[in-house]
């Protein structure tokens, strides 16, 4: 009887435990940024596309491979510069940075069609390095199926250092500088 009694309570301290969310001490591989709910929200849009449809072929790998033009409005009166992320997290080896641009001016209500191709845009703005690991934009080239496109736009209190910053650098370099963001959702299929 006290065997039995025993396993019962074994089983039960068991399915207790199994409920309990499990915890980790591993570090983060990137910077995070506070929850979007916290942030508020801007519209970011493009006159290329609409969000959720196809990116233009002309944007990616089978065309030209520019970067698209982009347009915003309703960024916080003290925003003193802006940065953008473009990426995909669908990419099969880990999500893939397409373009990072940052020190945009304040002024700025958008990016014309090919801002991704100037090392060092007219506007003082500076391009970061992608996960090719070169600066600017490289074009959707998805290897199978349907990704998405993400690109993130920041309202920021501040400008940012002048050296050539990639995705995580950038994430660290913004965090508590971030006042409002946007965000165009896309996707490509080759």
């Amino acid at each position: 009887m006290k065997t039995a009694l025993f396993f019962v309570l074994l089983a039960g301290l068991l399915a207790i435990s199994a409920c309990q969310p499990a915890t980790t001490n591993r570090p983060t591989d990137s910077p995070t940024l506070p929850p979007k709910g916290s942030i508020p929200m801007f519209p970011l849009t493009s006159p290329s596309f609409k969000a959720s449809e196809s990116i233009p072929a002309v944007y990616t790998c089978a065309g030209r491979g520019i970067s698209p033009e982009l347009a915003w409005s309703g960024a916080p009166a003290d925003t003193q510069s802006f940065a953008l992320i473009m990426d995909d997290p669908d990419a099969p080896s880990g999500t893939f940075v397409h373009w990072v641009l940052y020190n945009i001016p304040a002024s700025s209500a958008g990016l014309t069609e090919n801002a991704g191709a100037d090392a060092q845009p007219a506007d003082g703005s500076l391009q970061g390095k992608n996960s090719a690991g070169k600066a600017g934009y490289v074009g959707p080239c998805p290897p199978s199926g349907t990704h998405h496109y993400h690109f993130k736009l920041y309202a920021l209190d501040t400008k940012l250092g002048q050296m050539s910053m990639n995705k995580d650098a950038l994430l660290k370099a913004m965090q508590d500088h971030i006042l409002a963001q946007g965000e165009l959702i896309a996707t490509f299929k080759k």
